[in-house]
């Protein structure tokens, strides 16, 4: 059995779960411009550099579909710089 690409389905299901993984990871940055506790801000800078190596982990997998949608290689910045 060839499995050099997924099945209809399977694409469709990477492709909600990386839409969505991008929603978290653009919240996360945007909010981190608005805590101002560093315990909280450091838990959600921990949990940007988790979602961008998922989003690179999906994005591989992404190959794999019968057809695709082209990923944005912009990522958003905080709202405030953090200082």
């Amino acid at each position: 059995m060839n499995h050099a690409t997924l099945a209809a389905h399977e694409s469709l299901d990477l492709h909600e779960t990386l839409n969505l993984k991008t929603l978290c990871l653009a919240k996360s940055k945007l909010m981190q411009g608005l805590v101002f506790d560093q315990e909280l801000r450091a838990l959600m800078q921990k949990d940007v550099e988790q979602s961008l190596k998922a989003l690179a982990d999906l994005q591989a997998l992404y190959e794999k579909a019968p057809f695709r949608t082209p990923v944005p290689v912009i990522r958003p910045t905080p709202i405030l710089d953090g200082r």
